[in-house]
C-alpha cells in the first residue's frame, strides 16, 4: 500500500512537472522532477533514470550549475544517456570549471555520436576545455571588479549607460521592489523590471531605483538598449498566457517630458511562434540588430538585423557565420567604433556564454561586409555566464553581467576597462545666440578615407573616435542655417585625448549677431580687437559661397536720429571694407546703418544672462527707461550692435524665379 502511495505520488509530481515543463517553467518543473525523483524506488533504475534526465534539462536552463551535473550523472549511472546527454553534461562541468572532466566527457560524447551536429558541437566543447586554462593562466589588460551597487539578492544583469556624460544606467533586476507579487515559474524569483541609477554631484553612483512609469510593468522587462539620440529605448518584453509557453517580443519606449512611455511593440515578423529579445541599436542608428529562433536560422538562438526605416523595420536577415553558430548567440551591443559585441556558448570559450567581439571587415565588392571573431580572454570571460556589454563612449571601459561565483546562476553587475589609447572629437552644434540643435548632420572626411554621417544627439553633441596621423573635415549642417566647418589634425599621443570643436550655425532667417566688434568713440573706425570676430564671419562666408549678406550696424537711443543712421551707415561700410579687403566679393555685401530705427529684441537665450528680460521684449527708449539705471546700461550696449543678414542663397548659380533663401541653408 504505502509503495502504490508512493509510485501515485511520484507519478502526479510527473505530470505537474511535464506542465510546467511544457510552459517554459523550469524551476517549477524541477522542483516537481526532484520530488518524483526521490519518491521513486532505487529498484526502478530505468524509471530513476529518466527522471533525473529531466530534473537535469531543467537545472541546465535555470543556471543550477551543481544540481544540473548531478542529475545528469544520476542519469548516466541508471545508463539513461546518449551522445546528447554526454554533450550537455560537458558543457555544464565547462561551466563549473571542471576542464579535465569537461575534456572526457566530450570525448564520450564524440565517440558515441551518430549526429554530426552533436559530434561537431562536442569537439568545439573539447577544444574549450584544452583552450579555457591556458586563456586563464594568460590573462588580458583587462580589469574586473564586482559592483556593490548596483547588485542585489537576486539577479542583476544587461546594464545600458546613457546621460551625455554617462551618469545614467539602466539595468534589469529581479529583486524584491520590482512589481509585480507573483515569483516566476522559470526562475524562481520575480519578473524582471528596469531599474535606474545615476551619479550624484561627486560623481558616486546612486542607489538604484525602480523606474516607476508605464515603462515597467508586472511581467517582464529587460535587455534594454537607446537610439543614437537618447529618445528611444528598445527593450525585450515577456508577455505571460497560463496556457501557451511564455514568448519574448521586443518593444520601444518613447521618451516624453524625461519620462519613458508605455512600451510599444515593434513588429519584426509576423511569426507569432518564435521569440524577439535583446535589441542592439547600430552606431548610425540604421539597423535594429536581435535575437531570435525564428525558421533560417543556424541552430538555437541566433543574431538577426533588420533595417530601420520611418515605415517601421524592414529586411530581416541572419547575420550567418562566423557570428552564429549552431549553439546559442545572445546579447549584441555595439562599441561606438562599429565593434559588434555578443555573448555565445557555439564558439570555443571557458564556460557558458562567453563575449566575443566582431569587427567588421570589407572583403570583396561582391561579398560586402565580413566579420572577424575575437575572443578577449580571462578575466572579461570566466566559466561562467559573461554578456551585457556597455561602454562609456568611446573608452574601452564600462559594465557587463556574470553569473560567475554565484551557486544559484544568478547573475550580478561587473565593471571592466581595457587601457587603450583613445582619441576622439566631441562636437557641439548650436545656434548662433541660440540653443542646441539637435536636428543637425556632421560630416567627417579625413584624407585615410574616412567619409561618414555623424549623428547628433538630444544636447546638440556628437563624439567620433579619430586616428593619429590624419587631417579630419568636418562639416557641420542644419535646415534653416548656414553651414559650418573645422579642420583637425590628429598627432600620436601617449595618452587617451578628446578634441572639443564648437559648431555655431548662423540662421539664414533671423539676423545673427556679430559679437566683439568694437569702433573707436564717436567714430566709424574699427578697433583691433575686432578683427577675430570678422575673421570668423570671413571663415563662415567662404564655406558659404553662395550666400550674400545685409551687414547692418544699430546704435542706441542716445543723439539725433539723422546723426545716429549716418555714424551706424559708417561704421556698416567699415566693416564691409574690411571683409572686402580680405577676399569676399563686394556684390555678396550690402553694408545698411539703421541707427536707432530698430532697436533688439530679445531672444530666449539672452534672458538667462539677464533675467529681467523675458523673450520678445523690444529695448525702445519708452521701455528702457522703465528699468533701473544699470538695466539701462545694459540695454543700451545690447542696442549698439553690428549684425548680418542673410538676403540670398543663390548667388553665382543660375538665376531662380525663386531667389530666396532656401530652407536648407545649402
Amino acid at each position: 500500500m504505502v509503495l502504490l502511495l508512493t509510485s501515485c505520488g511520484a507519478d502526479q509530481a510527473m505530470k505537474k512537472g511535464d506542465n510546467f515543463f511544457a510552459l517554459g517553467e523550469y524551476y517549477d518543473a524541477a522542483a516537481q522532477y526532484r520530488k518524483a525523483y526521490n519518491a521513486t524506488p532505487t529498484k526502478e533504475r530505468t524509471l530513476r533514470g529518466q527522471r533525473a534526465l529531466k530534473m537535469a534539462d531543467c537545472y541546465r536552463r535555470i543556471n543550477y550549475t551543481q544540481r544540473a551535473i548531478a542529475a545528469y550523472a544520476n542519469a548516466i549511472r541508471y545508463k539513461q544517456t546518449d551522445s546528447l546527454t554526454y554533450l550537455y553534461l560537458g558543457l555544464q562541468q565547462l561551466k563549473n570549471g571542471s576542464y579535465k572532466e569537461a575534456a572526457k566527457t566530450f570525448q564520450t560524447a564524440i565517440d558515441s555520436a551518430v549526429n554530426d551536429d552533436i559530434r561537431q558541437q562536442a569537439r568545439i566543447g573539447l577544444r574549450s576545455a584544452q583552450q579555457a586554462p591556458r586563456w586563464k593562466e594568460g590573462g588580458s589588460r583587462y580589469t574586473v571588479k564586482r559592483m556593490a551597487v548596483f547588485n542585489s539578492r537576486r539577479a542583476d544583469y544587461s546594464p545600458m549607460l546613457a546621460g551625455t556624460d554617462f551618469n545614467q544606467l539602466y539595468f534589469t533586476s529581479t529583486r524584491n521592489e520590482a512589481q509585480g507579487d507573483e515569483y516566476s515559474g522559470i526562475t524562481g524569483t520575480k519578473n524582471g523590471d528596469i531599474f535606474l541609477s545615476t551619479k550624484d554631484e561627486r560623481g558616486n553612483w546612486t542607489k538604484p531605483e525602480v523606474i516607476d512609469t508605464e515603462l515597467n510593468s508586472a511581467e517582464d522587462e529587460g535587455a534594454c538598449c537607446f537610439s543614437p539620440d537618447g529618445k528611444t529605448m528598445y527593450l525585450t518584453v515577456c508577455k505571460t498566457d497560463e496556457q501557451y509557453p511564455r514568448y519574448a517580443t521586443i518593444a520601444s519606449s518613447p521618451r516624453s517630458d524625461a519620462a519613458w512611455g508605455k512600451p510599444i511593440a515593434v513588429e519584426i515578423s509576423r511569426d507569432t511562434l518564435s521569440l524577439y529579445a535583446h535589441p542592439a541599436v547600430s552606431p548610425d542608428g540604421n539597423w535594429l540588430y536581435f535575437v531570435s529562433d525564428m525558421p533560417g536560422g543556424m541552430g538555437g538562438l541566433d543574431i538577426w538585423r533588420a533595417m530601420m526605416t520611418s515605415h517601421g523595420v524592414v529586411g530581416v536577415e541572419n547575420l550567418g557565420a562566423p557570428i552564429n553558430t549552431a549553439g546559442n548567440e545572445m546579447f549584441p551591443t555595439f562599441r561606438p567604433n562599429g565593434d559588434l559585441y555578443f555573448s555565445s556558448d557555439g564558439h570555443p570559450g571557458m564556460g557558458g556564454l562567453d563575449i566575443y567581439i566582431a569587427r567588421p571587415v570589407q572583403t570583396t565588392a561582391e561579398e560586402g561586409t565580413g566579420w572577424t571573431i575575437e575572443h578577449p580572454g580571462y578575466p572579461l570571460n570566466s566559466n561562467a555566464d559573461d554578456f551585457g556589454m556597455t561602454f562609456e563612449g568611446l573608452y574601452n571601459r564600462g559594465y557587463f553581467s556574470s553569473n560567475r561565483g554565484d551557486g544559484r546562476g544568478w547573475d550580478h553587475i561587473y565593471s571592466f576597462e581595457n587601457p587603450e589609447i583613445v582619441q576622439s572629437v566631441k562636437g557641439w552644434v548650436y545656434e548662433k545666440d541660440g540653443y542646441e540643435l539637435p536636428a543637425a548632420q556632421v560630416y567627417m572626411v579625413g584624407n585615410d578615407g574616412t567619409n561618414v554621417k555623424l549623428s547628433v544627439r538630444g544636447d546638440g553633441s556628437f563624439t567620433q573616435q579619430v586616428r593619429p596621423g590624419v587631417d579630419y573635415v568636418l562639416l557641420a549642417t542644419c535646415n534653416g542655417y548656414l553651414n559650418h566647418n573645422e579642420q583637425l589634425h590628429i598627432v600620436e599621443v601617449e595618452e587617451s585625448e578628446e578634441h572639443v570643436l564648437q559648431f555655431p550655425l548662423a540662421s539664414i532667417t533671423a539676423p545673427v549677431l556679430i559679437d566683439n566688434i568694437f569702433y573707436d568713440f564717436d567714430r566709424a573706425t574699427l578697433r583691433p580687437e575686432s578683427k577675430t570676430a570678422l575673421d570668423e564671419l570671413i571663415k563662415l562666408l567662404n564655406e558659404n559661397p553662395n550666400v550674400t549678406i545685409e551687414l547692418a550696424a544699430h546704435c542706441d537711443y542716445k543723439g539725433s536720429a539723422e546723426y545716429n543712421k549716418r555714424l551706424s551707415q559708417r561704421r556698416a561700410e567699415s566693416v564691409v571694407n574690411y571683409l572686402i579687403e580680405n577676399g569676399i566679393k563686394k556684390e555678396r555685401l550690402t553694408p545698411v546703418g539703421y541707427g536707432k530705427e530698430r532697436p533688439k529684441t530679445i531672444r530666449k537665450k539672452l534672458t538667462e544672462r539677464f533675467p529681467y528680460l523675458k523673450e520678445g521684449d523690444v529695448l525702445t527708449e519708452t521701455f528702457i527707461q522703465t528699468l533701473k539705471p544699470e538695466e539701462q546700461e545694459q540695454c543700451n550696449q545690447l542696442n549698439r550692435r553690428t549684425e548680418f543678414r542673410v538676403l540670398r542663397t543663390t548667388f553665382g548659380l543660375a538665376t531662380s524665379p525663386l531667389d530666396t533663401p532656401n530652407a536648407t541653408g545649402q
